[in-house]
């Protein structure tokens, strides 16, 4: 943003073992394995299958076939609790495996991102998440309605999974209402403000007539008589009613219990649970005054280099004043949606035409740009990534808010539409995807520090590829490295050191090109998802220390393309598991001038 990604929330999910015979239910568990390979994969099915039934949205979300998209995720206490006990089994079978014996195999990247993904989801436990899920990035108020637009129709069949989905959701926001409520009675509550950003948006839901709501848009897709009809009933008579319910709830009883400090450290066992998100998201054992420190020293090295295009382009040396121009002035903003929309596309159609000299594989799916839904602009639709579906029914998309475009500055959009399609998260995700071979867990599952970490370090690779138009573009890159150094310090700020949420407001409009409004979404975003800001300059400064590894090491036979494709291989790994692997990749290569040099690309 997966992400933002990032929106990207979901790892795709492909059909596996009996879901590809289609008969919905996942593998029983096999016979005691003859080898480290066996055991390894025979978790790996039972783990990625029963995320497809325990996650059926996902399904839908990334084009899964035979998956269930005729339900919903059940957010009841006893399927909570059922899903981490199968969790916890999984894992323990993982944790019984000889490692040693993994290491440097094809299973080892399959081992690898099941334990991270296990083992930081059973620390995340302790911040009781599904308790204050009140988001305006990642409610269900925003994600239901993304669903008409991928969720396959055009067959009777589809329609019916559609309709009898859709029929489910007045039961799934009770099941939300109640665990909030438990919430209040455990001291579990999201913050006061992102309440009040959700209350605008379910009433911008509300406010539309059925047949233009946006939990309808399955009508602008598939035209039948009986569905049109039977959707917008299904929203008028049912939908509509269980929204009602929940801006009730939230607006008479719950907004009194939120907290006023933004910190998740304002709610039982807070502190904890920050340190488990840090590493749920970045892959890393993280300290957060670390994290703060990290984000200072990194903020210092891009002024640093702002100034430098302060002075040669814009004739000033005073970066906060030329920051504040480009926020403000017209002649740096945008003039129509239109224009925000048409530099997203041109900067794609240069990147996609110069991957070849920078990557040795490329990406077969398409990419296209997806304009936010005028209720979400406001503050739910951060520039994000969709994958292409699997079945290979839709293209990716790139999610661009082209909203208020007059106080939207034209600086950060071309790093910012590099960051999100090529050479950032589609040409990576895309990649990852397209290995039919691999297992289907590396292909689909991901995390934050590699994803992210990646589409920041391609915002730098852009440069080096030639895609920016100028130095305003060139202050955008610098801007939006800002932004990332500015997450460092301003989400452990909040989480751990106590910062109000317009210190971290004041502190990101000091240091960054970004508009009022945007910053204030920001800041609403790392509050209520502590930790997965810092995942972006964590990911990135390790990708480049493998770079400069690598660069030394091989000297006048490095290869850009050669060590971009070593990076991507394995899909979305922790980052402990990237260094092993090029650090085991650049042991296997010749030292620099023991052989004649090959020319190099970068």
């Amino acid at each position: 943003m997966r992400n933002g990604s990032s929106t990207r929330c979901l790892p795709a999910l492909v059909c596996l073992g009996a879901l590809a015979c289609g008969s919905g239910s996942a593998p029983s568990t096999p016979a005691p394995a003859a080898s480290q390979s066996t055991q390894v994969t025979g978790i790996a099915d039972e783990l990625f299958a029963g995320f497809v039934q325990r996650f059926p949205e996902a399904a839908t979300q990334f084009g899964l076939a035979n998956g269930p998209h005729d339900r919903l995720t059940d957010l009841s206490p006893p399927a909570r609790q059922a899903w981490q006990t199968r969790e916890d089994g999984w894992l323990a079978r993982l944790q019984a495996i000889d490692t040693a014996r993994v290491t440097g195999t094809p299973d080892a990247p399959v081992y690898a991102i099941m334990r991270q993904t296990l083992e930081a989801n059973r620390a995340s436990r302790v911040c009781r998440l599904e308790l204050w899920n009140v988001s305006q990035l990642f409610g269900w108020q925003v994600n239901l309605p993304r669903l008409t637009r991928l969720q396959r129709l055009g067959t009777p069949d589809a329609r019916a999974q559609a309709l009898k989905r859709w029929q489910a959701i007045p039961h799934f926001i009770d099941q939300d209402i109640a665990n909030l409520r438990e919430g209040i009675r455990e001291g579990y509550t999201a913050p006061r403000t992102n309440v009040e950003e959700v209350l605008k948006q379910v009433d911008a839901l509300l406010a539309d007539p059925p047949e233009k709501s946006p939990f309808a848009g399955f009508i602008e897709r598939d035209s039948t008589p009986e569905f049109h009809t039977a959707i917008v009933s299904a929203v008028r008579d049912q939908i509509n009613p269980a929204l009602r319910r929940y801006r009730s709830f939230l607006a008479d009883e719950y907004i009194g219990h939120a907290r006023t400090r933004p910190g998740v450290s304002a709610n039982p066992n807070g502190a904890e649970c920050y340190r488990a998100r840090l590493q749920f998201y970045t892959t890393l054992n993280l300290d957060p005054r670390e994290v703060h420190e990290l984000g200072l020293s990194q903020m210092k090295r891009v002024e640093t280099e702002m100034r430098t295009i302060a002075q040669r382009s814009f004739g000033t040396t005073d970066v906060p004043a030329l920051l504040e121009r480009l926020r403000s002035d017209s002649q740096y903003t945008f003039r129509t949606r239109e224009e925000v929309i048409a530099v997203a596309e041109s900067s794609i159609v240069r990147a996609k035409a110069a991957m070849p000299k920078w990557f040795g594989h490329l990406p077969k799916a398409p990419v296209i740009i997806d304009p936010c839904q005028p209720f979400e602009e406001a503050s739910g639709c951060p520039g994000s990534y969709v994958p292409a579906a699997e079945d290979g029914s839709r293209p990716a998309r790139y999610r661009i808010n082209a909203g208020d475009p007059t106080h939207k500055p034209r600086a950060s959009a071309e790093a910012t539409a590099f960051h999100e399609t090529i050479p950032g998260h589609h040409l990576q995700i895309a990649i990852a995807q397209e290995r039919p071979g691999a297992h289907p867990i590396t292909r689909f599952f991901f995390n934050s520090g590699f994803v992210e970490g990646w589409a920041l370090y391609a915002e730098r690779v852009a440069d080096e590829m030639g895609l920016y138009t100028s130095d305003l573009d060139r202050m955008g890159l610098l801007s939006n490295d800002a932004l990332r150094a500015a997450r460092l310090v301003v989400d452990a700020g909040i989480h751990a050191l106590g910062w109000s949420r317009q210190q971290a407001i004041d502190y990101m409009l000091a240091h960054t090109a970004q508009s009022q409004a945007f910053v204030e979404s920001e800041v609403d975003r790392y509050i209520i998802t502590p930790g997965q800001a810092t995942s972006y300059m964590v990911g990135r400064l390790e990708i480049e220390r493998l770079r400069a590894e690598a660069e030394q090491r091989l000297g006048t036979r490095f290869d850009i393309r050669a060590f971009h494709d070593r990076v991507l291989e394995d899909g979305s790994i922790p980052l402990g598991l990237l260094r092993s692997n090029i650090e085991r990749w650049l042991a296997n290569a010749p030292a620099a001038g023991a052989a004649e040099p090959a020319t190099s690309t970068h």
